[in-house]
């Protein structure tokens, strides 16, 4: 037998061998474990929708939602039927407590308080945060959400520093001036309706930028809007599942401009790390702003409680997403249930008048304060 033919063996043979290898863990990770979790969780009384092979139960999830989602909805308090129709209807089958998947992942779900105090307070550390994967891990990073152990507790640390009491009562001012902004645009819309999610989300964005990061909301807009793509790419692949190592032989457009998009945000904000340095130089600090401190933690001359570049850009994008679209979202709720409950608008509003009158409001006014949210101050 000649060496070509011994060669083309061997690899045929290597390849048989990887192609098996490869079967073998798809269908270990695909059918085995998951049933053999689900027949665990069984004999202990936790039921829930069966498991099916590579999806899950994420069809029959996007199934409902899509149905859901396509009849108007009146106005009704009653919305978790419609936010989440899988969990509403499982959990009237299955029990308080049960057993779905996402894809082979198996995710307990619980709404017995006995079991999340026991969660929440886990002193054993029994409990581990999971890892994030894909385009969620492309998004956030290894930020203060995703991080764990040490790592988690100095960005913590960090964190609180920038959001202390103090720190709070110098970010009214300028909170301020941003809704006074936003509420002189309304001005130019008398007797026109207006997009109030849009509108948060910019009044969102100006204020992160501007107490967070010292910057403009023009500095932070494209950063922002890279953001918002990646929000909306991550959306769009939630309920798909990926075979295991397909990524590495195939990338879909959604992979391609999520890696773009995670390219631009990391120079971006990059740019802004060296522009805070350049002005440090100039003046002496960093400042006391959360990128301050995060920059400051960069260039810390002691290693144990130095971070590195890659952590300041997840932290600053951790912070960006977060506190952008929760207080977006709270903000437009909060409008609606004051649009719903009229009365409440009169409460609120006299409140406001009582303690302030026709002057700004201050931190100090904000902390009396009794039924207004500090959040909603401004908007009545």
């Amino acid at each position: 037998m000649g060496v070509l033919e011994t060669i083309a063996i061997l690899l045929s043979c290597s390849l048989c061998f990887y192609l098996l290898f490869f079967f073998l863990t798809l269908l270990r990770k695909m059918w085995w474990t998951p049933n053999r979790i689900q027949r665990a969780m069984n004999l202990q009384g936790i039921r829930g929708p069966p498991y099916r092979f590579v999806y899950g139960n994420m069809k029959e999830v996007l199934n409902m939602t899509t149905a859901t989602m396509s009849k108007p909805m009146g106005l009704s308090h009653n919305i978790f039927p419609r936010l989440q129709p899988h969990l509403h209807s499982w959990l009237n089958i299955y029990g308080k407590n049960m057993l779905m998947w996402h894809g082979p992942e198996a995710q307990l779900v619980i709404t017995e308080s006995e079991y999340a105090k026991e969660i929440l307070n886990d002193k054993e550390k029994i409990y581990l945060k999971g890892g994030i994967e894909g385009f969620l891990k492309k998004l956030l990073g290894d930020g203060l959400v995703t991080s764990k152990g040490e790592k988690w507790a100095k960005l913590r640390k960090l964190v609180n520093h920038a959001f202390y009491a103090e720190s709070l009562k110098d970010m009214v001012p300028v909170m301020i001036e941003s809704v006074e902004m936003m509420l002189e645009r309304w001005k130019h819309h008398e007797g026109k309706e207006i997009e109030v999610l849009e509108e948060f989300r910019l009044l969102a964005s100006e204020v992160i930028s501007r107490t967070a990061f010292g910057s403009s909301y023009l500095e932070g807009k494209g950063i922002f809007e890279m953001l918002m793509k990646m929000v909306t790419i991550y959306s769009r692949n939630f309920f798909k599942i990926r075979l295991l190592g397909l990524s590495q032989f195939w990338n879909r457009s959604d992979d391609i401009e999520s890696d773009k998009l995670e390219r631009e945000i990391r120079n971006s904000i990059t740019r802004i790390i060296r522009n805070r340095e350049k002005v440090s130089r100039e003046q002496g600090n960093f400042g006391t702003d959360l990128l301050g401190l995060l920059v400051e933690a960069y260039n810390n001359p002691d290693e144990t409680n130095r971070i590195t570049l890659e952590d300041v850009v997840d932290e600053c994008k951790t912070t960006y997403i977060a506190g952008h679209e929760t207080t977006t979202n709270l903000l437009s709720w909060t409008i609606l249930l004051l649009a719903i409950y009229t009365d409440w608008q009169d409460e609120l509003r006299k409140e406001v008048l009582e303690l302030f009158g026709e002057q700004k409001p201050n931190a100090e006014g904000i902390a009396r304060m009794k039924k207004v949210h500090p959040m909603t101050l401004y908007l009545i």
